[in-house]
């Protein structure tokens, strides 16, 4: 059964026992999820609880009024209301929502709201007209704005895309086994015999993808010490495919290769400055959840000590700084399975819990995300503030096995040797301190003097 989140939502059985004031709070959640991505209301579930009360049943009177009363004090929201036996034989009720991906919704009443991680909350008037753009960047992809036709394609871009979905451990058999029209027509590049705004992106021509609005180019800006540029790579001619902007940009900027060397013995370690998972991560964030249809190139400005990627458009509504790391929200849903399913990226959140690893594993800050008027800028540094880290995090891996977010707490804590629950928190941006047992796994077992490990010598928390 679902946790709570970005798109799934638990409610108490007295819910329904409140009557007005009940279904007028299920209606505000059905807005929200309506603004956002849709999702499901499981009522008759408690926050902690994985199923319902064995003994618990739903009347069918509730699921009907339910069906009657969310049309009646929403407007532009879809649901579909339905009684689920859980396992353990108790009842409980889902609410789903749907997505509204051309309209805003609202409560009767002229109350709009949207879900934000897990919680729905209040738009704000000058938020509006933002989520109405936001509507419009969510259906891009899926668009026919050209009519070019299937056949106009370019076949050594499709053919290489069929070859890499067939090749995917990620892609189902089901999917593989289809003909090549019908895996062009499941990730939407193809749809009624014409050529789709995500089609002309990935596999189009170039003189097709130079008039879409508006196809991604690339900036690439060296600058010294003192801001002035001393070097420029562009791509900017619209001949490349995201895939392709990706590898070009790894390739043809010389100083992803540049790295340090520190001294472990009688031998030396090379750590680069920008890790390739790294460069990578940050591009497939720039070409995947930018909003398509605002112009603006990518700009990847490299200065002595850091690179600031200024990607254009804002987060998605209810995405932020603060909360990036858990955001699962995406603007270019079918671009980012495309991306996914190529493993160019991970399809949870934004790939910043893989970027958090692989930095504080060699040693170095976290990313920093802020939001301009008309942009987002994330800047990695290069340098490693404590070196000692990368032979702690090694000698850790050797000891026992860890899951991703055991690393990035455990490269959190080597690089402040003590943090206190608050601060984890903050620095992990989670709202509470009992979401931090999932990140700290079984560290508050470890090195006692019953059970030493290999990360003695740092306190896990005060």
């Amino acid at each position: 059964m679902s946790e709570e989140g970005q798109s799934s939502d638990k409610k108490s059985i007295r819910i329904l026992s409140e009557g007005r004031r009940g279904v007028q709070e299920l209606a505000k959640d059905c807005v929200a999820f309506a603004n956002s991505t849709g999702g499901a209301l499981l009522i008759g579930v408690e926050d902690n609880a994985k199923s319902p009360p064995k003994m618990q049943r739903i009347d069918d009177s509730q699921v009907e009024q339910l069906r009657k009363r969310i049309p009646q004090l929403t407007s532009n929201v879809a649901v579909e209301v339905r009684k689920i036996t859980a396992e353990n034989g108790g009842e409980f009720v889902e609410l789903r929502v749907f997505g509204n991906r051309h309209s805003i919704a609202s409560t009767s009443d002229g109350r709009y709201f949207i879900r934000v991680s897990d919680e729905s909350r209040p738009l704000l008037p000058d938020e509006l007209s933002r989520l109405m753009g936001e509507k419009t960047a969510y259906v891009w992809e899926a668009v026919i704005s050209q009519r070019v036709p299937a056949r106009r394609v370019d076949e050594v871009k499709q053919r290489k895309f069929l070859e890499m979905i067939r090749d995917s451990d990620r892609v189902s058999s089901f999917v593989k086994g289809k003909t090549d029209e019908e895996v062009l027509d499941h990730y939407l590049i193809i749809r009624e015999g014409y050529v789709t705004n995500l089609g002309i992106l990935w596999i189009g021509r170039r003189d097709d993808r130079t008039t879409l609005l508006y196809a991604p180019a690339i900036q690439c800006i060296k600058y010294d010490g003192l801001g002035r540029k001393t070097n420029k790579w562009l791509w900017d001619d619209f001949a490349l495919n995201p895939l392709e902007l990706i590898e070009a940009v790894w390739r043809e900027v010389p100083d992803w290769r540049e790295s340090h060397e520190l001294q472990d013995g009688l031998f030396r370690t090379k750590v680069p400055h920008y890790d390739e998972v790294v460069v990578r991560e940050l591009l497939a964030n720039a070409l995947v959840h930018r909003p398509y249809t605002q112009r603006g190139d990518i700009f990847l400005n490299l200065h002595p000590d850091r690179v600031e990627v200024h990607n254009p458009g804002l987060l998605p509504l209810g995405v932020t700084p603060r909360n990036i790391l858990h955001a699962t929200l995406r603007r270019n849903e079918h671009l980012a399975k495309v991306f996914y399913d190529l493993r160019l990226m991970e399809r949870e959140g934004s790939g910043y819990d893989r970027m958090y690893e692989v930095l504080l594993s060699s040693g170095k800050p976290l990313p920093q995300v802020r939001e301009g008027d008309d942009r987002v800028i994330v800047t990695v540094y290069k340098q490693i503030i404590k070196p000692a880290v990368l032979d702690f995090i090694t000698k850790a891996d050797q000891a026992f096995p860890m899951s991703q977010k055991e690393r990035i707490t455990l490269g959190l804590l080597a690089q402040h040797e003590s943090l206190t629950a608050v601060d984890l928190c903050r620095l992990l941006e989670l709202t509470a301190a009992d979401d931090l047992r999932p990140w700290l796994g079984a560290f508050g077992q470890m090195g006692s003097p019953e059970n030493p490990g290999p990360h003695q010598g740092y306190g896990v928390l005060c």
